[in-house]
């Protein structure tokens, strides 16, 4: 369904009983990806032979002074507990990457994401993709469309709303499909998860944890500790960084 108050969103997946229907399917959606995104960017699925090897900001300095930013072409994985500040982290990598004038797209695992608190906290939600889902499998398959897809600057697989077992349930093997696909490509493939799941397959991961809240008569924000789990990239001595969150997004 596409709303355009609130960004444009991709209908939600069936499964199909056989599975010589899968290829057709991946087709149409395909299709339905570029005719949503035809009349907002210029030729979103033609720039994939593009081989740009960088870091992009994530939008909150302090944590782009600790990591360096997000890694081009590789995943990274931001994890914590609710309340941690996980769904303001999104949200500001995205509100960064559109600043930007990059595509991207939200693989919304449990179809939990407040477009109106997003575009509280400066989220153009006309150029965001918004992929609605309620199972797994139906996450996994839109994340691999996306991805060999190409030509987005961002791709963000939201899992922080599916039970713990269910994401750990992911073969590693999955995630290395992942790896592979953009390796050579511009796109910085994000997950948010409740625990770390991706484990080897991730070359950036990050703990977010509450330290506090700030109040007036309303929640203003919270203070986060952000703490380096893994990095292939060289870094300082410097593992762990705090940082302030706006509440409009706070999760």
């Amino acid at each position: 369904m596409i709303l355009p108050e609130e960004g444009f969103a991709l209908p939600r997946s069936r499964s199909a009983p056989e599975e010589g229907f899968a290829l057709s399917r991946s087709r149409f959606a395909r299709t339905h990806v570029e005719s949503a995104l035809s009349e907002r960017f210029p030729s979103p699925f033609t720039d994939i032979d593009r081989r740009v090897f960088e870091s992009v900001p994530t939008g909150i300095a302090p944590l782009d002074a600790l990591t360096g930013g997000l890694h081009r072409g590789a995943i990274t994985e931001i994890f914590g507990p609710p309340s941690s500040g996980r769904t303001s982290a999104m949200v500001s990598i995205l509100v960064e990457a559109i600043a930007g004038d990059e595509i991207c797209a939200l693989v919304d695992g449990n179809d939990a994401f407040d477009p109106k608190s997003a575009a509280a906290a400066g989220l153009e939600l006309r150029r965001l993709l918004w992929v609605r889902c309620h199972k797994l499998d139906q996450v996994l398959k839109s994340t691999d469309l996306l991805l060999q897809g190409g030509g987005f600057g961002r791709v963000v697989m939201d899992l922080t709303d599916f039970p713990l077992p269910r994401v750990q349930s992911i073969p590693l093997a999955s995630w290395f499909r992942f790896q592979r696909t953009i390796e050579k490509t511009p796109t910085a493939l994000v997950i948010m998860s409740p625990e770390s799941t991706v484990k080897s397959a991730a070359a950036l991961v990050l703990r977010m944890q509450m330290r506090n809240s700030e109040w007036t008569t309303f929640l203003n924000g919270l203070n986060s500790n952000v703490e380096i789990v893994r990095s292939r990239k060289p870094r300082s001595l410097k593992s762990h960084v705090r940082v302030h969150l706006h509440s409009e997004c706070v999760r």
